[in-house]
């Protein structure tokens, strides 16, 4: 097992790295104060060659291998999750859902503009009613000629008024409970698609969230994403890649609050010394790095197994549950050690503290990934091959 990364990936860290120093990080605290998504900076990112950095080249990628995708959303977070959270939805769950699910024709009108960054993707599965409980959805798809009409909702959806594509999730045969839900690719431009910005969340303030509202959309029967009754296994697979961006994100988030507390050991001093040096702190600090370790060993293993094409599903969950775990702790630690400042906008700790709780809750709760890893302890649960796998990496043109 190797842990070096090769020279590209390196390389990739490195321009990720100074693209957030640059043009993150200066403008960030205002724009989370006043819930602003920046679309400047997804347009630098298509600039850049981030928003498809692990699709093959044929298809308009940077042909790089999964675990660039972990190093792209572990140093974006360490700017802000808003933007993390940005590429997790368009090429987690919808460019990565289009390479493995997707027809050839599909791949060329919708996942090559993608990848290149000149049109975004969304994903819509949660509803007012239907979170972790996916079967509990009620959006339905009704099949007339050669169109499917879509109604319905859904909520909490990132990037709903930004992105050109949707993939949707809706019932085409209801009484066959989640053996019935089928996945459909949906434009912006359709008539009777609208959305709506959720204000006053919690945290992730600099990120558009919302909703998505499908009043009698027609959907030409070649934007069907699979065969019908599929989207129940699409709508898995694809969290198995989201779930694997947040598990990157994670580890940026931890290393943004080790960052900022480090700094902060050094600059603030009690009774008569920096606080570095009072054991407790130094408990807190090693905890963070002790997490950011732990969390980056799994999502490497996870993007390993993802680029020798295997199912992933358990690695996966497991590096989500923990990472964002730790990212959580970190984050509450780093508002400690900085003290009252901790609870103001002065420092960004807070802002962390903030944007950790999501992730704890989207993609799987915590209580459902501990169900999960319960579960294939106890042999439970047991991983059936998909008829359809992401490609292995290196990529065959």
């Amino acid at each position: 097992m190797n842990f070096d990364f090769t020279e590209e990936q390196q390389l990739l860290r490195k321009t990720v790295r100074s693209f957030v120093d640059k043009e993150i990080m200066p403008f960030i605290g205002e724009w989370d104060s006043s819930g602003h998504f920046e679309p400047r900076i997804m347009k630098r990112l298509a600039d850049l060659g981030l928003m498809g950095v692990c699709i093959p080249e044929k298809y308009g990628g940077g042909g790089m291998d999964y675990n660039a995708l972990a190093i792209v959303c572990e140093e974006l977070e360490r700017g802000d999750t808003a933007y993390r959270t940005a590429v997790s939805v368009h090429t987690g769950l919808n460019s990565m859902t289009l390479l493995q699910w997707g027809t050839e024709e599909q791949k060329i009108k919708y996942l090559v503009p993608q990848a290149k960054g000149e049109k975004v993707g969304a994903f819509g599965l949660t509803e007012p009613g239907a979170g972790s409980d996916v079967a509990a959805i009620n959006t339905s798809a009704t099949r007339e000629g050669d169109t499917y009409i879509l109604n319905g909702q859904k909520t909490w959806i990132s990037l709903c008024d930004v992105a050109d594509h949707f993939l949707v999730f809706a019932y085409t045969d209801k009484s066959k409970k989640h053996h019935g839900i089928s996945a459909f690719i949906v434009e912006r431009t359709m008539e009777g698609f609208s959305s709506k910005a959720i204000k006053g969340k919690h945290g992730i303030r600099a990120g558009n969230t919302g909703e998505i509202f499908l009043d009698h959309v027609r959907v030409p029967k070649e934007n069907l994403l699979g065969e019908e009754g599929e989207g129940f296994k699409i709508a898995m697979s694809a969290l198995d890649n989201g779930r694997f961006t947040v598990a990157a994100g994670a580890c940026g988030l931890i290393m943004a609050s080790l960052e900022a507390s480090l700094k902060y050991c050094h600059e603030r001093t009690t009774f008569g010394k920096e606080i570095g040096r009072h054991q407790l702190v130094q408990q807190m600090i090693a905890n963070m790095e002790a997490g950011l370790q732990m969390s980056r060993l799994l999502v490497y293993k996870a993007g390993e197994l993802k680029n020798q094409g295997k199912r992933n599903t358990r690695e996966t969950s497991l590096a989500k549950w923990q990472s964002c775990n730790f990212a959580n702790k970190a984050a509450d630690d780093a508002v400690q050690i900085h003290g009252a400042y901790g609870y103001s906008d002065e420092y960004p700790v807070a802002r962390y503290l903030r944007n950790s709780k999501a992730p704890v809750i989207y993609e799987g709760t915590r209580e459902i990934h501990t169900i999960m890893q319960a579960e294939y302890a106890l042999g439970y649960r047991v991983d059936k091959p998909l008829n359809k796998t992401l490609p292995s990496w290196p990529f065959e043109e």
